[in-house]
């Protein structure tokens, strides 16, 4: 299975954890990370403050944020292909954190 290579050129904070995505072949992806942001790294970005630090890495060409979290660029591009699977990954991760606590 080929793995698709693509790049982050642009972005745009459109809502509370909501990025417009702009692609180097012109795509344009709107995201909700909301449901996702659940365990050590991307529970992290619930901090609307620092979710709101996203850049665009320059070397691979994809959205990182301070506290080391980022997507592989073909996830987001991909991202209605992917988002119930991560869905039920952040999901699992919120219920087993529960247990713990």
């Amino acid at each position: 299975m080929e793995h698709l290579i693509c790049r982050v050129i642009g972005f745009e904070i459109t809502g509370p954890y909501t990025l417009r995505i702009v692609f180097d072949d012109g795509m344009v992806r709107e995201i909700n990370f909301e449901p996702v942001l659940e365990g050590p790294m991307y529970g992290m970005l619930r901090d609307e403050e620092l979710f709101k630090q996203v850049r665009i890495d320059a070397e691979v060409h994809t959205l990182v944020w301070p506290n080391g979290a980022d997507f592989d660029p073909e996830t987001l591009y991909n991202w209605p292909k992917y988002a119930d699977e991560m869905k039920r990954m952040a999901e699992r991760w919120a219920t087993m954190m529960a247990k713990v606590e």
